[in-house]
């Protein structure tokens, strides 16, 4: 089950344009949503690209028990950015648009108390996780990558939470500024600290952190210039439980996801060695553009899938699922067919001939990165159906099951048997979720009320809309 940092979705709202606008006054209504629009996308992309880019370099230029380290740290640094994501993004992209438009100040002084409060919980349980690694498990490397994780986490965090700031404002091209500002500086600084000698995973941790500090400060001084004094200031004990009723699902489905896409990197150094999680970062690596492309689909399809649920009824979510699989199978198929058929070519490339060893087990990770792919339409019907609970369910049985098998694989196995535990997680996953869904169609079906149920004919056109 593929998961990686990745931002959450960035909706703008929709723009005010009446179909029976004079065409002068529509275009120059709608030209700046498609500027808007674009930088949006150059900000989502600087960031994906970035972090590509920087697995890319450290796979490179770090050695496999050092690059197994940032793997197993980097896991949890996806964690703790799924539950950030969770708990604090994604319900203020919903309340400051809305109960905290007017507020906005005071609202967002209100998250920095909140992400401070984190902060100090990341840095105190991640901390002492450094030291048991260094002092009671003899693993210098880990101790080091932990100690890097539990001081760039709360950077990189304060960086994400005011670039998503401004798109409550809905300028994404400050965010995107911000977005370069960073990518150019841990790009750069990786390569000096790589050609002075000094880096290790505590330094790259430490250089994400530096560089999303930097610029976060420099986008927090903006918004603190540019936003409005209020009066009135919502207090954390008002936030909090509007941030975690919205939240709560959303978290459980992350942390269901994340579990047998990362557990397997500490798995594979407890039971191998640091090495091999390295080897299953290089494999994975490749499973990201994919990643990138299904979560820039996501943010398109999923208000669509809602607008057509809503119009033709929910026992409609049968084609509409067919569809989105359709598309994102068709496109990890393509996208699979020329890695595999230029994989030798692509780890010379990526990885200056390193990590050739593995290399014949790409098809393999490319296996559960197509059957994940076509999870994508369920669960997205899913969610659009307002059942997050469901895809939870999905994703938690799937888990739970594929790590009965995962677990003595990897043991018995090593690498192949961590990547089929991960596979049979993707699997189940698909197959779980596309029944959940079937099932809710058919109790659409044979309720009152559904287009599909009184015999009405279906929009025409309705998919190409």
């Amino acid at each position: 089950m593929q998961s990686n940092i990745q931002e959450p979705e960035v909706k703008l709202a929709e723009p005010s344009v009446r179909p029976d606008a004079p065409p002068a006054t529509l275009m120059a209504r709608l030209i700046p949503w498609v500027r808007k629009g674009g930088f949006a996308i150059l900000d989502q992309g600087l960031i994906s690209g970035s972090n590509f880019l920087v697995s890319v370099l450290l796979a490179r230029w770090m050695a496999p028990e050092q690059y197994g380290a940032y793997a197993v740290a980097f896991g949890i640094f996806v964690l703790l950015s799924l539950v950030y994501q969770s708990l604090v993004l994604e319900p203020m992209s919903v309340f400051g648009a809305s109960s905290y438009r007017d507020c906005l100040r005071g609202y967002l002084n209100s998250l920095l108390w909140i992400h401070l409060t984190i902060s100090g919980a990341i840095i105190l349980i991640f901390g002492s996780s450094a030291v048991v690694a260094k002092f009671f498990l003899h693993s210098g490397v880990l101790g080091g990558a932990l100690a890097g994780v539990s001081l760039a986490s709360p950077c990189v965090l304060v960086f994400w939470l005011a670039r998503r700031s401004f798109y409550l404002e809905l300028s994404p091209a400050r965010a995107a500024s911000g977005a370069f500002i960073y990518s150019s500086v841990v790009v750069c600084a990786l390569y000096v600290v790589f050609r002075a000698g000094r880096l290790s995973p505590f330094t790259a941790f430490l250089l994400l952190g530096v560089g999303a500090l930097a610029t976060g400060i420099y986008l927090w001084a903006h918004l603190r210039a540019n936003l409005p004094k209020t009066s009135h200031a919502p207090s954390i004990r008002e936030i909090w439980p509007q941030h975690w009723g919205y939240g709560r699902w959303a978290l459980a489905s992350c942390v269901a996801g994340w579990i047998p896409a990362y557990i397997y990197f500490p798995l594979l150094s407890t039971f191998g060695s640091m090495a091999q999680s390295g080897q299953l970062k290089a494999l994975m690596n490749l499973t990201l553009p994919m990643e990138q492309t299904k979560a820039a689909l996501s943010m398109l399809l999923l208000p669509y899938a809602a607008g057509v649920l809503r119009r033709r009824g929910k026992a409609s979510a049968k084609t509409l699922s067919v569809t989105m699989t359709m598309v994102t199978t068709g496109t990890a198929l393509a996208y699979w067919i020329v890695v595999l058929a230029f994989r030798g070519q692509a780890f010379r490339l990526l990885y200056s001939g390193k990590y050739m060893e593995v290399a014949h087990l790409l098809p393999v990770v490319a296996f559960g990165s197509i059957v994940w792919s076509a999870a994508f339409g369920p669960a997205i019907c899913l969610r659009a159906m307002e059942s997050p609970a469901s895809v939870f369910t999905a994703f938690s049985l799937a888990t739970v099951i594929s790590l009965l098998v995962g677990i003595p694989a990897t043991y018995f196995f090593a690498l192949k048997g961590a990547i089929w535990g991960g596979n049979l997680a993707d699997l189940l996953s698909m197959v779980i979720v596309t029944i959940i869904l079937r099932s809710k169609i058919a109790a659409q079906l044979q309720g009152p009320g559904t287009k599909a149920f009184r015999g009405e004919p279906l929009e025409a056109g309705a998919l190409d809309q």
